[in-house]
């Protein structure tokens, strides 16, 4: 079998942008994956960057020699060395559709090509339910419908403002006025109050402020037992998250803007976070997603996959939760507009059920295009 051809979709649903790769096969296979540039600035370059990977080593190579494919782009696009999310991203979502072909090929998922199930059933938690609230009783009140559909853990951003689009803007140069860090305060314990004490609560601060002022406002948030902050510092301060972990007791997590085994190893021997966020869409794919858990068990880190973008994200991310010893929770967006989830044909946010969601035993990442619904948002085409 080999390689013939690939289509790249460069989607806008809401105020998300995913970027979606069909590799196609002489067999008339087709393996589906996702570069995870779905917010911020970036789509286009990721979508360019998956076309030049597919056209430079993909084209005509047996799709079943993933690792090989893997070690081509990473050495001979250059960048990769040393790259950023431009680059893996485009390189994550050719993995993932290497590896959908080789299941569906087979007819058996991903997961069993990584050791098997350890797990049936994974928890999730919701993200992105409140991207409309400002004021902490609207927290609280939304906060309460995701409680009342059934999940018992909870993620957001504190310090984020609604946008008119349905996003939500982050902090600006790294800092904001005494009324906002007590506003944010305010919001978790609204939170809190609202959704009792056995909901996981947990804290996103997407590096936005100063090491100090991380630090003082963590220590605000101590009585209201957070499962894990996220991403209390800059991605890239290795200092500051050591200096911070070592004035929060709450667990500090990592890993969305850090990239292949090689960007979490100095996390992991600083010992500088107890939870990694690896995003299988940017930070190499399923399989380095894989080494960077075998790394983290090491180091008695757990696993909290990151997801930010469509269900075929939220599909590769399951395979890798089954196999995984060290698996924490998942993240997801079950209150993105409906034409997100109907991208796809099996969107496994739509299975969810009492926060719990099924590992999927479809072939492959169990998840494939709806041609009509992706149609429009062709970007480009590679091959016949």
């Amino acid at each position: 079998m080999k390689i013939i051809g690939a289509r790249i979709y460069l989607v806008n649903v809401g105020s998300l942008h995913p970027v979606l790769v069909e590799l196609n096969t002489d067999g008339g296979i087709t393996g589906v994956g996702e570069a995870a540039i779905a917010y911020g600035i970036g789509g286009t370059a990721a979508a360019g960057m998956t076309t030049d990977l597919v056209q430079a080593v993909v084209l005509g190579r047996d799709p079943f020699r993933i690792e090989e494919l893997w070690t081509e782009m990473y050495d001979h696009s250059f960048w990769a060395k040393g790259g950023g999310p431009i680059v893996f991203a485009g390189i994550s979502a050719i993995e993932q559709a290497l590896w959908d072909i080789k299941g569906k090929a087979l007819g058996i998922p991903v997961y069993e090509f990584l050791g098997g199930k350890l797990r049936d059933h994974v928890s999730t938690y919701a993200n992105g339910w409140s991207f409309r609230c400002n004021t902490p009783d609207e927290f609280a009140a939304a906060a309460e419908r995701v409680v009342r559909d059934g999940y018992s853990g909870l993620k957001c951003n504190p310090l984020a403002m609604p946008r008119p689009d349905g996003g939500i803007r982050h902090v600006s140069r790294r800092s904001v006025d005494r009324a906002a860090i007590d506003l944010a305060v305010e919001r978790i314990r609204s939170i809190r109050g609202a959704v009792g004490p056995a909901v996981a609560i947990m804290v996103d601060l997407s590096g936005g402020l100063t090491t100090d002022a991380t630090i003082r406002l963590c220590q605000r948030f101590a009585d209201q037992d957070i499962l894990f902050i996220e991403e209390p510092a800059d991605p890239f301060d290795l200092g500051a998250l050591k200096k911070i972990s070592s004035r929060v007791d709450a667990p500090l997590a990592v890993g969305e803007r850090l990239f292949t085994r090689y960007g979490y190893r100095s996390v992991l021997e600083a010992r500088a976070a107890d939870v990694l966020q690896p995003d299988i869409g940017n930070t190499g794919g399923i399989m380095e997603a894989k080494k960077i858990a075998a790394m983290a068990e090491t180091y008695n880190a757990r696993i909290a996959p990151h997801v930010c973008a469509s269900p075929i994200a939220t599909a590769a991310a399951l395979q890798l939760d089954a196999c995984v010893a060290n698996f924490m929770i998942q993240e997801l967006y079950p209150y993105r507009p409906p034409a997100h989830f109907q991208l796809v044909d099996h969107a496994p946010e739509s299975e969810v059920e009492n926060g719990q969601l099924r590992i999927p035993d479809r072939p492959g990442l169990g998840i494939n295009l709806v041609p009509d619904r992706v149609r429009a948002f062709l970007w480009t085409e590679v091959g016949p």
